[in-house]
């Protein structure tokens, strides 16, 4: 009974858990784009739109030095701007003036160019139509012809960049007349429909293929996530295929570590795939790069498939953020959610190579691991000492003390020393497994949610309990209830957050376990351990209406013993107030028998605090009656048990 409270109480601390574990962050709302204060062009991956639809207007056009001039950004409704003032007469040159706010709920203040405040963008993702903020121009009165130019994003893929906005003017300033050539118009080489299916019937031959699961068979299987490398003279074949409605990827980099890597992306959006290369800088959301460094790409979407191929230059000096095929890398592979053409994080770990491979070299048909072997050997541990050990360990404490009375186990009986070696065989696998996933990130994981916090509680619980069994005091010291309740106190406390920190480590990505399946497993578990808690238990009541009723076939016996006991015990408590003496001296020597050697290997189910009496009662007199009582009762008792 106490174990089901106690996975009760785990599951209750699971779900409580659960329902606070929520990640309220989005990618890039803030509109620090620094980064791009000379372009203006937001990284999407994505040309921008021809035909704006939005407009800078200006309170005046003639300005002074140092005059604030009211500036106003209106249009269709959009996320994020980046405005800026530059010379007209060179529009790729630095930004000139500053900026002041009007709404600081709505807009920022930028340096761009070491121009402190000469650019303003957006706080956050809230959709507007209209943004107003004040430009100053400058002292100095160096810039005699201004233009005000914006970036505005209506969504992740639609945005304009480099907006024209009026000429302003110092007073008594020539008339401007524009120096710059006529814009181009850059346009972005659409991808094509795919015309053949993909196959696996030439990997390890003419193709390096990653197949997950290994062997399958991407023309059958639609769970199937596939990756082909084919050499060409200069340039290289890939073909990516896998199961999703958001993207499917894969990087190649130096380290089994999401850091300075070259990644490419297959997103689905809307009816369509857009195949982009990009750059990874650490666990952030991937640069993306111009689609127009591939060539040839193509896509397909077909029963929630997502197919994508392209090719690209082996060698790319141009791109240093492109990694030279010829060379030896980790491959990843990844899937995730996206929304808008937008990428979320990737849904589960990425199936990651075992070791570098040449994507170029020799043809090999391989496949990988979403679940690094120490995570594995964590959790596997971690298993086996609270699914087993300790709960065996705590079973054997509980309901085996009577079994093997007679015999002993290197000087100790031999469910204490069944119960010490499970034990420790629990605080062993626990201190190993708590040590492996530090082993394998090199840090603290902040994605782990509060699976390492009760970890890092239970091992220190752990490591509490032979600390307390060092130190115990003897078996009928003072205090060794003391230590008996911090005992069952702290392994219960452990048991219980043990419990819960093992359900949530279920669902973590670097895991990896088959969902819905680890769960079940995990309940089965539990729910073996109540059973035989509970049926052990009824075995105890059991036995113990047996030993009554052979008691009571001496009935007569008993009763006569009863009767006696009481009667002397009324006769002490009359007699005891006027001749204690008498009695002290019996008292000593029952509660001496009592608690000797000889009782306390027989016979532990029989309470023997004898000498508690004589510490709680306040009256002395009536202690030594009691005493004296307790002790013939007992030995009485024990006389009919042993019949």
């Amino acid at each position: 009974m106490a174990f089901s409270a106690i996975n009760l109480l785990a599951v209750a601390i699971v779900v409580f858990l659960f329902s606070c574990n929520l990640d309220p962050t989005n990618a890039y709302p803030d509109g620090r784009v620094t980064e791009v204060c000379d372009s203006m062009q937001p990284r999407h991956g994505r040309q921008p739109q021809d035909e704006p639809q939005h407009n800078i207007t200006v309170d005046k056009t003639v300005f002074k030095p140092g005059e604030r001039i009211k500036v106003t950004l209106s249009g269709t409704r959009f996320t994020g701007f980046l405005v800026q003032a530059r010379n007209a007469d060179n529009l790729d040159g630095n930004a000139v003036g500053s900026f002041s706010l009007i709404d600081g709920d709505l807009s920022q203040l930028l340096t761009c160019g070491n121009v402190e405040d000469s650019a303003v963008s957006h706080t956050n993702k809230k959709r507007k139509e209209q943004v107003e903020f004040y430009w100053i121009a400058p002292i100095d009165g160096s810039s005699v012809h201004v233009q005000f130019l914006a970036s505005v994003v209506e969504k992740y893929k639609i945005y304009w960049v480099k907006i024209k906005g009026p000429i302003l003017s110092q007073a008594n300033a020539p008339h401007f007349t524009s120096s710059q050539p006529g814009s181009q118009i850059l346009t972005q080489k659409q991808s094509s429909s795919l015309t053949t299916r993909f196959s696996s019937s030439d990997c390890g031959r003419n193709k390096f293929c990653i197949r997950d699961p290994s062997s399958c068979k991407p023309e059958k299987m639609h769970q199937c996530f596939f990756l082909s490398f084919t050499k060409e003279k200069q340039s290289v074949l890939v073909e990516m295929s896998g199961p999703g409605e958001g993207y499917i990827s894969f990087a190649l980099s130096h380290d089994q570590w999401m850091r300075d890597d070259d990644a490419y992306l297959c997103v689905k959006d809307d009816q369509e795939v857009q195949i982009n290369p990009a750059h990874i800088k650490g666990r952030t959301h991937p640069t993306m790069a111009s689609p127009d460094l591939l060539q040839d790409r193509a896509w397909r979407l077909e029963d929630g498939v997502i197919q994508c191929s392209f090719r690209r230059p082996i060698k790319m000096p141009s791109s240093p953020e492109r990694f030279d095929l010829n060379g030896n890398y980790y491959i990843f592979l990844a899937d995730g959610d996206a929304s808008d053409g937008i990428i979320s994080r990737h849904l589960r770990q990425p199936l990651i190579t075992s070791r570098m491979y040449n994507v170029t070299g020799s043809p090999e048909n391989i496949g990988g691991s979403r679940s690094p072997l120490l995570v594995k050997f964590h959790g596997a541990l971690m298993f086996m000492a609270w699914m087993t050990t300790v709960s065996i360990g705590v079973i054997i404490a509980r309901f085996f003390k009577p079994v093997w009375p007679n015999s002993s186990l290197f000087g100790q009986q031999v469910w204490f020393q069944v119960h010490r070696i499970l034990m420790v065989t629990t605080v062993i696998l626990t201190c190993v497994a708590f040590v492996l996933p530090f082993l394998y990130r090199g840090h603290w994981s902040n994605r782990a949610g509060y699976h390492p916090y009760l970890g890092c509680v239970v091992m220190a619980l752990t490591i509490l309990q032979p600390v307390m069994a060092i130190f115990r005091p003897p078996p009928h010291a003072p205090r060794r209830h003391i230590f008996n309740w911090m005992h069952w106190g702290s392994g219960t406390t452990a048991r219980i957050f043990a419990v819960a920190a093992m359900f949530l480590g279920m669902d973590l990505q670097a895991l990896d376990l088959p969902n819905p399946w680890d769960t079940y497993t995990m309940v089965g578990f539990i729910l073996w351990h109540v059973f035989t808690d509970l049926l052990l238990e009824i075995h105890a009541f059991c036995l113990l209406r047996t030993g009554v009723g052979q008691m009571q076939q001496s009935g007569a016996r008993i009763k006569t013993n009863v009767f006696g006991l009481i009667f002397l015990y009324v006769s002490l408590i009359r007699k005891v107030e006027k001749r204690p003496g008498d009695f002290s001296k019996l008292a000593e020597d029952q509660v001496g028998i009592l608690n000797s050697s000889h009782f306390e290997n027989e016979d532990k189910h029989i309470p023997k605090p004898v000498s508690y009496a004589w510490i709680s009662m306040k009256n002395p007199k009536k202690a030594i009656a009691y005493g004296v009582l307790i002790a013939h009762v007992h030995i009485k008792i024990r006389e009919l048990c042993t019949e």
